[in-house]
């Protein structure tokens, strides 16, 4: 019997549980914050499979590779579309009852898919039933399941992890050992000022993994949701609604999208969030609006009625006026590195979910592909759990493209990794030592990220966020609030280094000094600043 640590309590995490205790293994389950407050439950936009007559796994494939913009792992994104119907199935006997109409399932289009195959529950509360569905499956086994406790590092000896030092919920740290640990934290949101993402999304587990070793990748590409509301929070308005007919109009109100992409208002999300923050920048950082009235009333509370609550809590009658909305930080497409199986660099350690680089996303993620991509990729992770570690542990396919990986000194060393400042290694040899203005501030971190690391970069930004980051220590880890920031520090720091080193324009990486970049982009100012109204409220 193997012994499974599973760090994290999303889809990805509580998929492998399952699975993992079907198949016989032992397995315990760490989650941040209380099992359902994870990122899964706030999806809103829905799964996509290739599960009609009229679609195929092929196109599906072809859909995600153009979305990836020539960096997808070709072999990874076969994986998921061949095995991710019979993931959604899988899905349905857990228990999540997708929309249905007279015809059987009901399905949506989103951006830059070619068929309507996206799936829904709920209308716009996809997340939330899955979550709900593993959770109740879950407690269904014999899965222990330790809340309010957070991953602080791997354990790792002899070159492999064999465990993680966590910090309970009594504020103790708590060495658990593990034949097998599974890295499920999620993504890094919380790195942005501006995130769709919950308070737990701090990149816990890429920073962990990068500290013991594992190889990290394509944390360049950030991609940023186009339809946040212009409120405090940033709550999310599902790529769903446009596909459903509504519009990104300006403070004029005249549609601007049809003049960016033939695809308009379903263009990939790194081409319709670009072309707002332009238009914002031509509006002297204003908000843009997004334009449901046409849908009516009754359509949009039967559809989505989240998002309209959503609304009217911001203070909009969406069906009557125009919402307006800013880019947000929404999904990392980079993280720890993994093959086919969920095997990273480091032997023992799995990563599944949003924490993983499976090559599946590439430059940009495809709308609704992170919920399939956990299922997916999970599910497989756990039928490997017991089985040999291939040496080396590396991606199964040698046809992945160039990516710009980064690898961390041994854990327990304390030499720096090249091409990064000793404060790099995240916990300063000297930080007890150090005053108060050395140690990172949250907020001064996710507005240095937002400004030069976010929808638009150049050397010359880059550059000056790298000084800053370097000039700042991480805190000693003595709560949760510390070793967040520590994670976040790394991973700032992980993230601008891959984008200076990315000097050409690609996805959801906007260079403004790429030559072949856009020159109305280019010239265009970064936000730094929303409506007054708008950051005085925040």
């Amino acid at each position: 019997m193997t012994r499974v640590l599973v760090i994290g309590g999303g889809i990805a995490g509580l998929w492998t549980a399952v699975k993992a205790a079907d198949a016989g293994h032992e397995v315990e389950v760490v989650t941040k914050a209380e099992l359902v407050d994870g990122n899964t439950r706030h999806a809103q936009g829905g799964i996509a499979a290739a599960l009609f007559p009229d679609d195929s796994a092929e196109r599906h494939y072809a859909d995600t590779i153009a979305a990836g913009a020539g960096l997808s792992d070709p072999a990874a994104v076969r994986v998921l579309c061949d095995e991710g119907p019979a993931r959604v199935r899988d899905l349905i006997r857990f228990g999540v009852a997708f929309d249905r109409g007279d015809s059987g399932l009901e399905r949506g289009l989103e951006a830059a898919h070619s068929r309507a195959r996206i799936l829904h529950a709920g209308g716009d509360a996809t997340g939330a039933a899955i979550e709900s569905a593993l959770v109740a499956t879950v407690k269904r086994r014999a899965v222990r399941v330790h809340e309010n406790t957070m991953l602080v590092d791997l354990l790792v000896e002899y070159g492999r992890a064999v465990g993680a030092r966590l910090l309970a919920a009594s504020g103790d740290l708590v060495d658990v050992r593990a034949d097998a640990v599974v890295l499920a934290t999620g993504g890094s949101g919380c790195l942005y000022r501006h995130t769709t993402n919950p308070d737990v999304a701090t990149g816990d587990g890429v920073a962990a993994a990068w500290r013991a070793g594992a190889e990290v990748a394509d944390l360049e590409f950030v991609q940023f949701h186009p339809t946040a509301i212009a409120a405090p929070g940033t709550p999310l308005i599902s790529e769903a609604v446009r596909g459903e007919g509504a519009v990104l109009v300006d403070e004029q109100g005249e549609r601007f999208m049809p003049d960016v992409d033939p695809r308009a208002e379903l263009a990939p999300r790194d081409v319709v969030a670009r072309a707002v923050w332009r238009r914002m920048s031509e509006q002297d950082g204003r908000p843009v609006f997004l334009d449901a009235t046409g849908l009516g009333a009754r359509f949009l509370a039967e559809r989505f009625p989240g998002l309209d609550a959503a609304c009217r809590e911001a203070g909009y009658d969406w069906s009557a006026v125009p919402v307006p909305i800013t880019p947000a930080a929404h999904y990392a497409m980079g993280g720890v590195v993994s093959d086919l199986d969920g095997r990273t660099t480091l032997p023992g350690l799995f990563a599944v979910g949003e924490t993983a680089r499976t090559g599946v996303h590439g430059a940009n993620r495809l709308a609704s592909n992170s919920l399939l991509e956990a299922a997916v990729f999970a599910d497989r992770a756990a039928r490997a759990l017991d089985a040999p570690w291939p040496a080396p542990a590396a991606p199964a396919t040698s046809t992945a493209p160039p990516a710009t990986s980064f690898s961390a000194p041994s854990a327990g060393t304390s030499s720096r990794r090249a091409g990064q400042p000793a404060a790099a290694r995240g916990v300063s040899a000297d930080s007890s030592c150090a005053s108060a203005a050395d140690l990172v501030d949250r907020a001064a971190l996710q507005e240095l990220m937002w400004e030069h690391a976010g929808l638009a970069r150049s050397a010359e930004g880059l550059g000056a966020a790298s000084a800053q980051l370097d000039a700042w220590l991480a805190p000693e880890v003595g709560d949760r609030r510390s070793a967040e920031d520590r994670n976040l520090l790394d991973l700032a720091r992980l993230t601008v280094s891959a984008a200076l080193a990315r000097t050409e324009s690609v996805g959801a990486h906007f260079r403004t000094d790429d030559p072949r970049a856009d020159t109305a982009a280019a010239a265009a100012a970064p936000i730094t600043a929303l409506t007054p109204a708008f950051e005085e409220a925040a």
